[in-house]
C-alpha cells in the first residue's frame, strides 16, 4: 500500500463519527447563458470551489424530462429480481457493473446500506440489460451520461481558465471517444428503512468520505434528502461539522473530488459528505439518486500548474483510491 494511500485511509479511518449539525449556506450558480456570461460564472465556481468546495448549479441545460427518465429506468432496474442484475456484476477494479453493499467506507468499516450500477462506457460490454428485461434504458442513459459530460466539462473549463491550463484543457483529458475514458455515471438505491430495526439506524447510508474524481454532478429527487457535507476547510477540528444539503428538483449538487484538488496543487478543495439515515419524522422510504463522476481518462497525467506532486497518471490515482474502498 502506498504512502498516499495510507493517508488517505488514516484520514477517513477518523471521522466515521455523527459530529455535530450546523447549517451553512450551500452556494447557487445559475448557469443560463453560459458563453455570453462565462467570466462571471468562472468567479462564482472559482470561489465555491476554493471556499465550501461545494456548489449547485441551476439552469445547467440538463432536460428535465431525461433527468425523470433516468430516475424513471434507474428505479426499474433496481426492480429487476436480483438473479438479473447478478448477470451484470461489478468486478475489482473496473467501475462498471452491478454491486450490492459492497462499498466499504475506512470512515465506518462497514458496507454503505445501497446498491449501486455503474456505467463507464469503454468497459460495458455484457453489462447492459436486454431490452426485454428494461426497454429504454440503454438508449436513456446513453444520452443521459452525455449531457452530464458536457456539463461537467463546462464547469472544468471555467476551472482551466484560473488555473492557467489553457481553453479546453480538461476537455481534452476526459475525451469520452478513447477506450482510455473512465468518467462513471452511478445509479444508486439507498434502501428503504420502513421496516428497519431499531439497531438498523446505527449505520449509515453511505460513510463519510471524499470523491476521489475530478468533479461530481449530483443529481437527487425532491423529497429524498440525508446528504451532508463537510467543507475541507472545516474538517480537521476534534468536533466534525455537518449540513443538510436539501435535494431540489431541477438542481445539481456539485463536490470537487481529490484528483481534481491534486491536480490544482491544492487551490480547490475536496470536501467530506455522507448520507445519513433519515430521522423518525423524516421520509423512511428508499432514495434514489444519480451521480456522475468526471475523471480524468486513463493516459491523462495529473501534473499541476505549480508541481506541487509528482506527476502520476489518472489511471493509477484511481486504482489507488478503488482498491481502498470495495469489498475484494
Amino acid at each position: 500500500m502506498s504512502n498516499e494511500t495510507l493517508a488517505e485511509l488514516q484520514k477517513e479511518a477518523g471521522i466515521g463519527g455523527y459530529g455535530e449539525e450546523v447549517e451553512r449556506d450551500i452556494p447557487q450558480i445559475d448557469m443560463s447563458d453560459y458563453f455570453n456570461r462565462k467570466d462571471e460564472i468562472t468567479d462564482a465556481l472559482w470561489e465555491a470551489a476554493t471556499g465550501i468546495g461545494f456548489f449547485q448549479l441551476t439552469n445547467h441545460g440538463i432536460p428535465q424530462d431525461l433527468i425523470d427518465e433516468a430516475f424513471l429506468l434507474s428505479a426499474g432496474f433496481f426492480d429487476l429480481p436480483t438473479e438479473t442484475k447478478e448477470q451484470y456484476p461489478l468486478k475489482a477494479g473496473t467501475n462498471a457493473g452491478w454491486e450490492y453493499k459492497a462499498q466499504v467506507r475506512p470512515s465506518t468499516g462497514t458496507a454503505d446500506q445501497k446498491e449501486s450500477y455503474q456505467i463507464t462506457l469503454p468497459r460495458m460490454k455484457g453489462l447492459w440489460p436486454t431490452g426485454e428485461e428494461l426497454n429504454g434504458f440503454k438508449e436513456t442513459m446513453l444520452a443521459f451520461e452525455r449531457h452530464n459530460w458536457a456539463l461537467a466539462m463546462k464547469v472544468l473549463d471555467c476551472f482551466a481558465q484560473r488555473l492557467d491550463f489553457g481553453p479546453g484543457f480538461f476537455t481534452e483529458g476526459h475525451a469520452p471517444d478513447t477506450p482510455e475514458y473512465q468518467s462513471t455515471l452511478r445509479l444508486i438505491h439507498y434502501l428503504g428503512m420502513e421496516d428497519a430495526k431499531p439497531e438498523d439506524f446505527k449505520f449509515w447510508r453511505a460513510g463519510a468520505h471524499t470523491d476521489f474524481d475530478c468533479l461530481t454532478l449530483l443529481h437527487q429527487k425532491a423529497g429524498q434528502g440525508g446528504l451532508q457535507v463537510c467543507p475541507g476547510k472545516d474538517s480537521k477540528g476534534r468536533a466534525i461539522q455537518w449540513t443538510d444539503v436539501p435535494p431540489l428538483g431541477g438542481v445539481i449538487t456539485c463536490n470537487i473530488g481529490d484528483m481534481l484538488m491534486r491536480w490544482s496543487d491544492d487551490k480547490l478543495l475536496s470536501n467530506l459528505h455522507r448520507v445519513r439515515m433519515p430521522k423518525p419524522e423524516e421520509y423512511l422510504g428508499p432514495r434514489y439518486s444519480i451521480a456522475y463522476f468526471a475523471q480524468a481518462n486513463m493516459d491523462t497525467v495529473l501534473a499541476g500548474p505549480e508541481g506541487k506532486y509528482e506527476p502520476m497518471t489518472a489511471h493509477d490515482y484511481i486504482q489507488m483510491r478503488i482498491g481502498a474502498n470495495f469489498k475484494k
